[in-house]
């Protein structure tokens, strides 16, 4: 009787033993999602307001520095005004006065260097031009002399010009002494203007 007490206390002992050991189990509670943070709206780069406000998709892709951008060159452009039209043979001409001399004379006068100049200076801006300088002559003498002032004279221009740097190949030269006045009465104020060298301008060169 005393040995089956003994065991059963042993076995009281033992449950006791395996009750203390056992893990606790814990107590969990419900888990509740965390709220999740609202992020800002990014702001739009100035690049992509600026696109929007002339129309292009805020979401094209192309970089600011894409985008064209105006140089000085095509600032430059911009005010550049279209090319001047070259003036014409006739518009040329018009500009152009006679030169005088002096009773039996064919040196050049000081007041004829200017218009001698301009002559040059066309000639030379427009490379596809000649002239043709004319020697004339007033009434007095005979015809063959009036003939060989006039040709003087012609050449005495000529030469002129060939020292302002124009090329011989593009100054010819005629002399109608006599023939071709521009006044007929006979006075000195007529025969004056009839002592004269006329420039003809002609298309020679291409």
């Amino acid at each position: 009787m005393r040995h089956l007490f003994f065991i059963v206390a042993l076995m009281a002992i033992a449950g006791l033993m395996v009750t203390g050991c056992a893990p606790h189990k814990v107590a969990q509670l419900p888990v509740t999602e965390q709220p999740t943070a609202v992020q800002p709206e990014p702001r739009p780069h100035a690049a992509v307001e600026d696109r929007q406000k002339i129309g292009i998709a805020p979401d094209d892709t192309i970089a600011a520095r894409d985008l064209p951008k105006e140089t000085i060159t095509d600032r430059h452009l911009a005010r550049v005004e279209p090319p001047a039209v070259r003036p014409t043979v006739r518009e040329l001409q018009a500009k152009i006065q006679d030169i005088y001399f002096d009773f039996d004379r064919y040196d050049i006068r000081s007041e004829a260097k200017p218009v001698l100049q301009e002559v040059a200076s066309m000639l030379l801006r427009n490379t596809n031009l000649k002239v043709i300088t004319e020697g004339h002559a007033d009434e007095r003498g005979t015809s063959e002399y009036n003939l060989a002032l006039g040709d003087m004279r012609a050449n005495s221009v000529r030469e002129y010009l060939i020292s302002l740097g124009v090329s011989s190949g593009r100054i010819e030269t005629i002399s109608y002494g006599e023939e071709k006045p521009v006044c007929r009465e006979q006075t000195e104020e007529c025969w004056a203007i009839n002592r004269r060298a006329h420039f003809v301008l002609i298309e020679g060169i291409r």
